[in-house]
């Protein structure tokens, strides 16, 4: 069983929609490099502006 990690410890990105800094989700483990943001909502545009 992995060792568990502290969120701090985790890699984080800034979202290219909104400029809030995310950390990394689990369900981005195979994609990280290729998530540029944090949520569905930024991702169609229709979140607040940055």
């Amino acid at each position: 069983m992995p060792k568990m990690r502290r969120k701090s410890d985790l890699p984080a990105k800034t979202c290219a929609a909104c400029g809030l800094p995310f950390t990394w989700r689990k369900k981005w483990e195979r994609d990280w490099e290729n998530v540029k943001f944090c949520s569905d909502r930024c991702r169609s545009g229709k979140g607040k502006a940055g």
